[in-house]
């Protein structure tokens, strides 16, 4: 409980030192808009009036953020913004000063009384109560009510600063327009660099398990063929039948980390459902979907889930997997924690190549993984893909 009141006592005294700074700045931003705002209507004046308003707008931004905790993204901002918060910054800040100084004379005066003069008896009559006290408590009590308006006045008036800011200091629609543009080609870029890996990563599953099986298969068949030992090529051929049923588990194998087809024929409890089976850990999933998700969505909750899984049994040594599917009216939600040592980097390139896979449909992926664990990763979905 002390730590709250000393947060929150902070948070006051910032926002009232925020306050005060806008008066101050809003007497220059009204002198700068009674010169500089008919400057701008003369093209030769006009740089000049432009620096200025840009350099005024920077402070106010600064300002923003330092005393009243409020960040705005956008460069935009104009005469129609600095002369709205001139106004409300000097009537408040004039207000806010004015009772601050007020309630400290009043405060002054009346521990001055209490401590070291004589204060006089005051009759107070309310309404079926009649109180006596005297002039100095009465005089503490009025400094102290206003002190408390004062702070609630200031607390409304960074409400209200705050909500100018969004509304005129806020990004436009090109702005938006922009921001949408870069992150869609962020997205394609990512997506481009997922398909690489991806490509590679089949690659090497060829090379390094379906490509040897099928060198050893040919191999066998080749010295069964060339041995005029009867027996020794009957053995030699079941060697071969052996390598060929164990290449077709690895082609299966292959196949299934490429895109599961129980995914597209069962959906993804079923797809799910497999990843578990072939676990080496027990997994347990909690299916909480009322319906299928659209093919993207669910395609990436399933890669999602067996990425981690993944990740969890081969780099984090867990012993126990848990998997939770999660919706609202908007949103589905996949949670995978896992017992293991933690550590997990979301800069790696499994954890990356699924971050790029969320971005791409608008969604959001969280990885908590603290060295010595547990580890948890989330990733939330828009129910509909994204269109564009």
């Amino acid at each position: 409980m002390p730590r709250l009141r000393t947060v929150s006592g902070t948070r006051v005294a910032r926002t009232l030192v925020g306050v005060i700074a806008g008066m101050a700045l809003g007497v220059v931003e009204l002198l700068f808009l009674c010169v500089a705002w008919p400057a701008s209507l003369i093209p030769a004046t006009r740089p000049a009036a432009d620096r200025g308003l840009a350099r005024l707008l920077a402070l106010e931004r600064a300002r923003l953020s330092t005393w009243l905790d409020h960040d705005t993204i956008s460069a935009g901002g104009g005469y129609g913004f600095l002369g709205a918060r001139a106004a409300l910054g000097v009537l408040a800040g004039y207000g806010c000063a004015a009772g601050l100084f007020l309630s400290g004379l009043l405060l002054f005066g009346g521990s001055w009384d209490l401590l070291w003069g004589e204060p006089e008896a005051v009759p107070v009559n309310l309404p079926g109560v009649k109180v006596i006290t005297n002039s100095a408590i009465l005089v503490l009590t009025t400094a102290a009510l206003l002190l408390v308006l004062i702070v609630l006045g200031a607390v409304a008036v960074a409400a209200a600063e705050r909500r100018l800011a969004d509304h005129l200091l806020g990004p436009g629609r090109q702005e938006l327009m922009r921001r949408r543009i870069a992150e869609l080609t962020a997205t394609r870029s990512g997506i481009v660099r997922a398909v690489d890996d991806e490509r590679r990563r089949i690659e090497r599953d060829l090379h390094d398990g379906v490509q040897q099986r099928g060198v050893a298969l040919a191999m066998l068949l080749g010295r069964a063929r060339h041995s005029a030992d009867p027996a020794r090529t009957g053995e030699l051929v079941a060697q071969a039948y052996a390598e060929s049923r164990g290449l077709l588990d690895e082609l299966r194998s292959v196949a299934w980390r490429i895109y599961p087809t129980a995914l597209d024929e069962l959906g993804l409890r079923a797809a799910l459902a497999g990843v578990a089976e072939r676990s080496s850990v027990p997994v347990t999933v909690h299916y909480g979907l009322a319906g299928r998700p659209v093919s993207e969505v669910e395609t990436a909750l399933y890669f999602i889930a067996r990425e981690a899984i993944t990740n969890a049994i081969k780099h984090a040594g867990a012993g126990d997997i848990l998997v939770v599917l999660t919706e609202d009216e908007e949103k589905v939600t996949v949670a995978i924690s896992d017992d293991g040592r933690g550590g997990a980097d979301p800069s790696g390139g499994g954890l990356s190549g699924l971050a790029r896979r969320v971005l791409a449909l608008d969604g959001v992926l969280t990885v908590d993984s603290p060295e010595g664990g547990p580890t948890e990763i989330a990733a939330t979905l828009p129910k509909d893909a994204p269109c564009g």
